[in-house]
């Protein structure tokens, strides 16, 4: 009986013991975190100050639209104060006023030349960890915005 026992509980681990994830070892090396000398100055205050333009649109509902030197023609085309009104009336109600961002880390992506920003939101409530990232590609051209949950580990998904 106790060999049964000891059989079946011994399945039973096996049953439950968790796969291995294979990792992308060319995705985990095409990005690589920049050092406080490697960011280009110029253009991480661009990405802040714009960055704080989109986010104080939410404070104020005045936005002014990007130019064509600033952000390619799909974010000028998503970026639109309708949009912005709908996602800054949620993030308003759950996390009060954007008060700042501050800049945590930028990470070049060599697959397709860009460099991403992160900063982490500041609001009126404590309770916000909201990221938002900013790409830029090699054209110096906003070319992707995003919010996502503050996570501590930069991650590309």
């Amino acid at each position: 009986m106790k060999k049964i026992s000891f059989l079946l509980i011994f399945c039973l681990v096996l049953a439950c013991k968790s796969k291995k994830v294979a990792v992308d070892k060319t995705a985990v090396a095409a990005m690589e975190r920049l050092s406080d000398v490697q960011v280009d100055k110029g253009q991480k205050d661009k990405t802040t100050a714009l960055g704080k333009q989109i986010l104080m649109t939410c404070n104020t509902s005045k936005f002014i639209p990007f130019t064509e030197k600033e952000a390619t023609a799909e974010v000028r085309k998503n970026m639109t104060l309708q949009r912005l009104s709908k996602i800054c009336a949620k993030f308003q109600q759950k996390y009060g006023d954007f008060k700042d961002l501050k800049f945590v880390e930028a990470y070049h992506d060599k697959t397709n030349q860009t460099v991403i920003y992160r900063y982490k939101a500041l609001y009126e409530k404590k309770i916000a960890n909201k990221e938002l990232r900013i790409t830029v590609n090699k054209s110096n051209q906003i070319a992707a915005v995003n919010s996502k949950d503050w996570k501590d580990v930069f991650s590309d998904k």
